[in-house]
């Protein structure tokens, strides 16, 4: 399973091991690593305010993360007190049940998938019922949901699924970097298209604690 929210560029295209797996393994830890793909990069305090945790917790989650290498500090950025974090660039492999050897390492998929899964169709599900008053004008009509069903060779399908994918890295290749640029807004690439809600501290710097 290829975790898209990851894939901002093609620096670093990674395969999870048993280690990250399981470190990820956590409901909470999939949420958190789901919303730094959604947002950007976040503090443990505004990723407690997001999820409605403690910033203690989430700051004992982010540390769990990035000892496995699944984010890391944003350099520069933050203080002593409050610290920047944000995913690697490129796409995250995560390894399905039939995949890996051991019932732990099978264990530890199986909650990653179903958290990834849960959270992807929450997020579909709120902008398929998002009232138009919330949806800026410019951006009313611009998503698609499509869904198209006809019978296929393994070989046509490998070719459909090779097209889809070179679109979607020629687009992260295109417009990646625009974090915080004028007039955009994060998007979620899939079969389906569609701008992600907005939340607290999307577009703007949240004051850094000194």
């Amino acid at each position: 399973m290829t975790n898209e929210p990851a894939a901002l560029g093609p620096e670093a295209d990674r395969t999870l091991d048993a280690g990250a797996l399981k470190a990820l393994a956590h409901p909470l830890r999939v949420r958190i690593y789901n919303l730094l793909g959604e947002r950007g990069p976040q503090t443990a305090s505004t990723l407690a305010a997001l999820i409605g945790e403690t910033s203690g917790a989430t700051s004992y989650h982010l540390r769990a993360l990035a000892s496995h290498d699944l984010i890391h500090e944003v350099v520069g950025r933050g203080t002593g007190r409050e610290r920047w974090w944000e995913m690697h660039r490129g796409s995250v492999n995560v390894p399905g049940p039939s995949e890996v050897n051991s019932p732990a390492s099978r264990a530890a998929s199986q909650v990653v998938m179903s958290e990834f899964f849960r959270l992807r169709n929450d997020s579909l599900l709120e902008y398929l019922n998002r009232p138009s008053a919330d949806q800026p004008e410019e951006w009313r009509d611009l998503g698609l949901v499509l869904t198209s069903r006809l019978d296929m060779t393994p070989e046509q399908m490998s070719e459909v699924r090779d097209q889809l994918k070179a679109v979607l890295d020629g687009a992260v290749e295109r417009f990646r970097d625009q974090e915080g640029k004028p007039g955009t807004r994060r998007v979620a690439m899939r079969a389906e298209i569609f701008d992600l809600a907005d939340g607290p501290d999307r577009h703007t710097t949240p004051e850094e604690e000194s």
